[in-house]
């Protein structure tokens, strides 16, 4: 769970040099957009690589980035100030260096996440 909150806290203020150490070396973030929102199409490989796409992702301005349980594990979840989720990152396991990320953004897996 510490980990998850240090990636949060990370990548909410876009602090690259936060963000990779929490990332194994040859960490691999699978996108899934469904073909309906902008996503890396292949997986994403490597500390440097993967640190910009989580920042890109789970540093917009004007959201709420929480860490919650995602498949029974700590994981993040990125709203918008209405409680529309727009991004759950889920890890292989909570425990820094992470080294399989798999990142949903495609909004039909993500309405069980909204908060309204």
């Amino acid at each position: 769970m510490e980990s998850m909150r240090r990636l949060a806290d990370a990548c909410a203020a876009g602090d690259l040099g936060a963000v990779e150490p929490l990332l194994a070396a040859d960490v691999v973030a699978v996108c899934d957009g469904g073909g309906l929102v902008p996503a890396a199409a292949d997986p994403v490989c490597g500390s440097g690589d993967v640190a910009l796409l989580l920042i890109g992702v789970l540093g917009r301005p004007g959201t709420d980035l929480s860490v919650e349980s995602v498949n029974g594990l700590p994981g993040l979840v990125l709203r918008r100030t209405d409680g529309t989720a727009v991004a759950v990152v889920a890890a292989r396991c909570g425990a820094a260096p992470l080294s399989t990320l798999w990142i949903v953004l495609n909004p039909a897996k993500l309405n069980g996440w909204h908060r309204r």
